[in-house]
Order: C-alpha cells, then structure tokens, then sequence
C-alpha cells in the first residue's frame, strides 16, 4: 500500500514475548501509526489482557491462536508485516508456516529464529544449555499438564526482569512490567514433536533479523548464531539496546520498522 507521497505504507502486527502482552508496544504503536502505517498489536493466549490461564494453553499453536485467526481473517490481497520479540519469534514462524502468501516480511526482533533442518524446539534446546543458570534469578519455573503432556510454566520475578531484562529501560517501563507480566511457558516440550519447518512455507517468506547487542538474555553472540543457523540474509542492529527495545531504544525501533517497511511492503 503506497501513501500519497508515494512512500509504502504496511500493516505490521507485533508479537510480544513470554510473559508480556501488547502492552508492551505502547511507544512503538502511535510511532508507526504516525507514519502512516497500520499497526496491530495482540495479545497471545493467557497474555496480556487475554482472560485464558496458562495452565489451560497447552501447544505452542493454541498460545499462537490470536495470531493465527488475525492472520487468518485478512483479505485475498491483504499482507502484513510480522514483528516478533523474543519467544514471539516462534509463534510469527507457525504463522509463517501456515499462511505465508500473507506476510510480506517478518521481522525477528532479538528473537528465537528456527531453521527448516531441525525441529522447531531445536533453538530453545540450545539456548537453555547456553544459558547460565545463576542469570534466571528469580524466576520460578513449575510443571504444569499431565503426565501425557508435561508443561513447564515460567514467570519473571522482579529482579529478573530488572537486571536481566530492562536493565538499559527506563524505569517507568520495568515498574509497568513488574505489574503486568504474567505467567507463561516456552512449550519445549510440545515444541519437540512438532514436524520441522518447511522450505516452500515458512522459509518462503523474506525474513529479516534485528540485532539488540546489550540484550543479556539472548546474547548478542546467540542472535547471530541463530543468523548464521537459519541462513537470513537481512540483517539489521540496534545500538545500546537491552533485550527490550522498545522500552530502551523506542525511536531507533522505530525507524528500523519505517525502513524495513520502505522495503518489503
């Protein structure tokens, strides 16, 4: 869709990661909107202001539901770019699996970046024996499901979320993550029966990868391994940003998104 400068103009849908909800675009959403672009930002299952429980979510592709049906609902010739945060980047991939005719872009925003080689759980496997265990802090982890469909259920403590994840954020942010995240799962379990990811749909798609290189969380170092992983060519960087870039480097997000739909719109 082009403006009336002839600038292209996008429907970009955000998808936020664990334990956050569309809340955390808030900066991000009147930015583009003041470009003049369409901007949807959703709730996950059991996220945000979505009522469900987690312990009632129990796949990747029900906590994913949201997305799909948005997906799903668009016009015959209507496309979107996909922006995915963190764990959002998995969920952005069933979709991309599922109706890639229908994004023009996904953005993959420090975010988990599968391959079509292995499963989809293959990136969270690597990265939690990678991750240092004395870095989750306070966060809880618990079993949840049955002993069919064993789930582990993960929340964010407040000193986690303060020197881990917002650690270059405002403070105003991390006080509005501190009342707001909510319980959530990373589905490894589940994640490891899915089949793999398919050239001819999710590897079909043009996909991009933004680099946040003070994020503690995924490392910098980890980013562009999934990179080189996947084979994604689009690389872009966002300077001086912590693993949530919205809140710690909103104009520059911003911008990024702006070029990116420039681009690929």
């Amino acid at each position: 869709m082009a403006g009336s400068n002839g600038e292209q103009k996008a429907h970009f849908v955000l998808v936020h990661g664990a334990g956050h909800g569309a809340w955390c675009w808030y900066k991000i959403k009147p930015k583009l909107e003041s470009g003049g672009h369409r901007v949807t930002a959703l709730n996950l299952a059991a996220s945000g202001i979505n009522m469900k429980a987690i312990q009632d979510v129990h796949s990747p592709i029900e906590y994913s539901e949201p997305l799909l049906e948005l997906i799903e609902s668009l016009g015959p010739e209507e496309k979107v770019i996909l922006v995915g945060h963190s764990l959002g980047g998995l969920n952005m991939s069933l979709a991309m699996e599922k109706f890639p005719h229908k994004i023009s872009a996904a953005v993959f925003l420090t975010a988990f970046l599968p391959d079509t080689t292995h499963q989809p759980s293959y990136i969270i496997d690597q990265f939690m024996e990678k991750f240092p265990a004395d870095l989750w802090l306070d966060t809880r982890f618990e079993k949840f499901g049955s002993a069919e469909q064993p789930l582990t259920l993960m929340f964010f403590g407040p000193k986690f979320l303060q020197e881990n994840l917002y650690q270059l954020s405002p403070i105003e942010d991390l006080e509005l993550a501190k009342s707001l995240v909510r319980k959530s799962s990373l589905f490894r379990e589940e994640m490891a029966k899915m089949k793999k990811f398919s050239n001819e749909g999710y590897g079909s798609v043009t996909r991009v990868y933004v680099v946040c290189d003070k994020d503690l969380i995924v490392s910098e170092e980890f980013q562009r391994w999934m990179i080189a992983n996947s084979g994604v060519k689009n690389v872009m960087e966002i300077k001086g940003a912590d693993h949530m870039p919205m809140f710690s480097k909103p104009q520059e997000l911003s911008n990024t998104l702006t070029e990116i739909a420039q681009k690929y719109a």
